[in-house]
């Protein structure tokens, strides 16, 4: 590291104020000794927090993000939201994942109000991880303007995101193994392949033309994509008016209003 100095992983976390947030709060009292990398807000429920959260908050160049919530079977909220917080985990791991971000660094824990100790045994754990992993797409191998352009892809898709979730993805288990079973089968893998990794290849592309316009090899470069799947992506595009081409710069650009 520069200096010498030992990489110190900014940390955005998002603590339900009735468990987890109450964890943290209890860990301060009873002066349990903790890494002080996280920053923290606090929401109602667990259930509150949306994939646009999770992602700009990468976007802004945190380097890990904590959800904390009460344990399954305990909210305090009659819909229970900490089972939609575990799908919301799922789904935004996958995107992460799809764009080459380790998923490691999204991570959510359950910790009960009385769980201080848990609570700073979990921060210790979790801030360890991510100071061996590096900082946000150093070690993923991520160029800075790549991977500003494919966490803008995800944040342009989470509409999207939202509504193929509530319409193809909507499940209610009892257990965490039952939701890491369902998001990680044949059937979910093959329908993010089918509805959202095409359209995220294309929100990459529109996002890095959004600083320059750039020729197919330039785009391909970047983003680590073939040459050939990038010229498919922009015969398509072009034909939808999203870009268009200059003939003598050789290069695509946003269409005018893309």
């Amino acid at each position: 590291m520069a200096g010498g100095k030992e990489f110190e992983p900014m940390i955005l976390g998002f603590l339900c104020n009735w468990c987890c947030y109450a964890g943290a709060d209890l860990a301060g009292v009873s002066r349990y000794q903790y890494p002080p990398n996280m920053r923290i807000i606090r929401l109602m429920c667990s259930g509150r927090v949306d994939p646009a959260f999770i992602l700009r908050a990468f976007i802004k160049g945190a380097d890990g993000v904590f959800v904390g919530g009460c344990w399954l079977g305990e909210c305090h909220y009659v819909t229970e939201g900490n089972y939609d917080a575990l799908s919301v985990i799922h789904l935004c791991k996958k995107m992460l994942r799809l764009i080459g971000v380790d998923p490691e660094r999204l991570r959510l824990e359950w910790v009960s109000a009385s769980e201080g100790i848990r609570f700073a045994e979990v921060m210790e754990d979790f801030v360890s991880k991510l100071k061996k992993k590096g900082p946000l797409g150093e070690t993923e191998g991520i160029s800075e303007p790549a991977l500003k352009a494919k966490l803008q892809a995800v944040d342009r898709l989470i509409p999207y995101l939202k509504l193929v979730e509530r319409e193809r993805l909507r499940v209610r288990f009892e257990t965490e193994a039952e939701y890491d079973e369902y998001f990680n089968s044949e059937e979910v893998n093959s329908l993010f392949g089918e509805l959202i990794a095409e359209k995220l290849v294309t929100s990459q592309i529109l996002s890095l033309l959004e600083s320059e316009p750039r020729s197919t090899g330039e785009i391909a470069e970047t983003l680590g994509l073939n040459p050939s799947e990038v010229s498919r992506h922009m015969n398509d595009s072009s034909r939808q008016g999203l870009v268009r081409y200059d003939v003598e710069q050789k290069r695509y650009a946003l269409a005018t209003g893309a």
